[in-house]
């Protein structure tokens, strides 16, 4: 029969679908005839006469196939679905509350999924550590090495932790119980370091938004200093710096001197906060379908105008001078290991790995899509930003040390001219009164014509102008690169506009990593607790909530030290120690080797067993080295930050108090805690530390338990009715 030449799995669902068929029938009949209490027992007594003889008939046939020879379950998985008519529209609906809880979501398209993992390591301060990795280690020697470390180490972990949550199925936070046994706890460590840094991510958009809420004006307020109320005269504490640092520091932060003085949220910046979180919550209300379009804008608008501002940047004056520090070439560091460490740690960070939303975001990726390419992709289109976004900074930071040294020369001019006029300098002295249009070179060639006495007498007078050690001060962290920024698109002309671009240019990437890590807690919450799949939209609501209510901690007038704190001392080696146990769980645990034969049988295309070098001996020595570097470097270091002095309007280097270095120790401690309890947990019990379990066999078994899930519920409706039946 045409019946029994079908597939096993096929012919239990036709049973399953004949039954739903067939109780929904029984509802039709009750439903028309109006069921009440005259009903007759004649036709109650048929409809339960026709009902048993088509479950004696259904368990007759379900015999008869049990008797045939069965296929293994990897060749039940790999079978296409057979050709048959669709059912009914009712029998469709009749299911559909069913599918809707236990179906997973997937995306729209693989180009949403891409953008989502795009967009996701878009995060403006990873640029903007790469700029001083790049200056001060290189040039084009840190690029090189960090291409190496990118193809050594970091697209193979990005293949891993994709594979892993692609074939999976499921977020990081069980998954790797599975994979490998003993590290069952990573999923946890890797959803609390998410948690932590998605608490004060999106406190950085909140200051982009104050920014840009303060740019619709004809003159910016960071271009001049403020006056002092009723008065016609500048603010000493704005004159004593540049009006763009007193505006970050007084007016958007806040900043107070230390990080003892604590204080309460600030009323500036808690309306921009509000609001950001407000776009996160209402971009992923709907789930993976509303991400996935404001994603087709964010990501392409970042890169547009990265595009834009690169081609004004190469325009301005010293633009080439910046240049030159890129093209550079140091043979020097290309054998140092403080420099193949930082291009390792940010190659790392870089592509978001660690962190658990890479795992969550390719867990709703079909198990059938080959996430090799994919990484090899997202890859190609980091270095392709990377050459954007590189040589558009440093022409800015060519043109704001020309600009800063050619103020610098005005001013010592003017200096010169006064002291003469005081008798404090020789008339000898006197510099020229047309400075031209390069200050800069004019005063310098007239410095050094000058006699060698009068030389050393006007430079211990007036403060040195030099356009190199003004580049060199360039430093890492917010502290430095927003307000220089800022300062810069202030003084080109049409400011308002190129500050608009840059400020929409960090806010679209900074709005699509918050929503990456967002993804990051979600995802593992619904595949914890299955009943949050069908309240997502609160669900999404409820963590933004409590995101908002914990990064109200990060907007005192001390909240930037501790974001520093977070970001540089409790984030770094816990991520890396957890792709550290990922590495060795998937090469160790489970297979190298049994893991790529794997995804060759899915994909019908061979993976190279390059993969299996790289994870079982290449990726575990860099990592533990990477851990050392970092260990070595906090023992040695002391942990300090930058700060604001107001009483000078300078920035300074302090150091963390005693109970900062206790923060750290407790948030390391907190945070990996859930890997060595889980290890000893499985030493007490004897857990075995390689998986015996396949993969393909465990997702192929959820499958299987869904499909009995369903069959249980309706075989429970039809009770139901009967029961409702018999009531009557």
């Amino acid at each position: 029969m045409r019946r029994e030449s079908q597939d096993s799995d096929y012919l239990m669902e036709e049973t399953l679908s004949a039954d739903s068929k067939h109780s929904y029938r029984i509802l039709g009949i009750l439903k028309d005839k109006s069921l009440g209490p005259w009903v007759s027992e004649i036709q109650l007594s048929e409809t339960r006469a026709a009902k048993a003889q088509a479950w004696e008939t259904q368990a007759f046939e379900a015999q008869a196939r049990a008797n045939q020879p069965k296929r293994s379950l990897l060749e039940v998985t790999a079978a296409s679905v057979p050709k048959h008519k669709p059912f009914k529209e009712e029998e469709v609906t009749s299911n559909k509350q069913n599918d809707v809880f236990l179906s997973r979501p997937l995306w729209s398209s693989k180009a949403e999924y891409i953008l989502a993992q795009l967009g996701y390591s878009l995060r403006p301060v990873n640029f903007w550590r790469f700029i001083f990795l790049c200056l001060h280690s290189g040039g084009c020697s840190f690029f090189i090495i960090y291409i190496i470390m990118l193809f050594l180490v970091g697209i193979p972990l990005l293949f891993l932790e994709m594979a892993v949550g692609q074939q999976m199925n499921q977020d990081s936070l069980d998954l790797w119980k599975i994979i490998g046994p003993w590290s069952g706890g990573v999923g946890y460590t890797a959803f609390l370091v998410c948690f932590v840094t998605s608490t004060y991510v999106n406190v950085i958009n909140s200051w982009i938004l104050f920014y840009v809420s303060h740019s619709f004006q004809a003159h910016v307020p960071w271009q001049k200093c403020p006056l002092l109320k009723n008065s016609t005269v500048f603010d000493p504490e704005c004159a004593r710096t540049s009006p763009s640092m007193y505006y970050w520091y007084r007016k958007i932060l806040k900043a107070s001197n230390t990080i003892e003085d604590g204080g309460l949220p600030a009323l500036s910046l808690s309306m921009p906060y509000f609001l950001a979180w407000c776009l996160v919550c209402a971009f992923m209300i709907n789930g993976l379908k509303s991400t996935g379009k404001v994603l087709y804008i964010l990501v392409p608008l970042s890169c547009f105008i990265i595009f834009c501002l690169l081609i004004r940047s190469l325009m301005l004056d010293g633009a080439m001078y910046g240049l030159q520090y890129l093209l550079k070439i140091k043979t020097s560091t290309m054998y140092s290991f403080t420099t193949w460490s930082a291009a390792g740690c940010q190659v790392l960070f870089d592509l978001g790995l660690g962190f658990g939303p890479v795992i969550s975001l390719a867990s709703h990726m079909p198990r059938s899509n080959n996430c090799l390419s994919d990484a090899f992709l997202l890859a190609l289109a980091k270095i392709v930003i990377l050459l954007l976004i590189t040589p558009c900074l440093f022409a800015i930071l060519g043109f704001w040390a020309t600009s800063v040294t050619h103020r610098c020369s005005e001013r010592n001019t003017e200096s010169i001219i006064k002291m003469i006029i005081q008798g404090n300098l020789p008339p000898e002295a006197q510099p020229p009164a047309d400075m031209g249009e390069d200050p800069t070179f004019i005063y310098s060639t007239w410095l050094e014509a000058l006699p060698e006495h009068l030389q050393v007498l006007v430079r211990s007078k007036v403060p040195e102008c030099s356009k190199r050690n003004q580049f060199l001060k360039i430093k890492e962290g917010t502290h430095f690169v927003i307000p220089t920024l800022v300062e810069v698109t202030s003084t080109l002309p049409g400011s308002t506009l190129w500050s608009l671009l840059l400020f929409l240019m960090m806010l679209s990437g900074g709005l699509s990593t918050t929503m990456g890590f967002m993804h990051g807690l979600i995802i593992p919450l619904q595949d914890t607790f299955s009943s949050l799949r069908k309240q997502s939209r609160p669900l999404t609501v409820g963590i933004s909530m409590i995101m908002f209510l914990c990064g109200l901690f990060f907007i005192r007038p001390s909240g930037s030290y501790f974001i520093r704190l977070l970001n540089i001392y409790c984030t770094i080696f816990p991520a890396i120690f957890i792709l550290l146990c990922e590495n060795i769980a998937v090469a160790w645990a489970y297979g190298a080797k049994r893991f790529i034969e794997e995804l060759k049988i899915l994909w019908s295309n061979p993976v190279s067993h390059v993969f299996v070098c790289l994870w079982r001996f290449v990726n575990p020595v860099v990592l533990v080295a990477l851990l050392v570097a970092i260990l070595i470097h906090l023992s040695m270091k002391p942990l300090i930050y930058v700060a604001w002095n107001s009483e000078n309007s300078t920035q300074i280097l302090r150091l963390y108090p005693p109970w900062g270095l206790v923060l750290v120790a407790f948030s390391l401690i907190i945070l990996l805690f859930p890997i060595p309890v889980y290890f000893v947990y499985c030493l007490a019990y004897r857990i075995p530390f390689k998986s015996k379990s396949r993969i393909s066999s465990i997702t192929s078994f959820k499958s299987l338990t869904l499909r009995d899930q369903k069959r249980s519920n309706n075989k429970s409706s039809e009770e139901e009715i009967l029961q409702a039946i018999k009531e009557q």
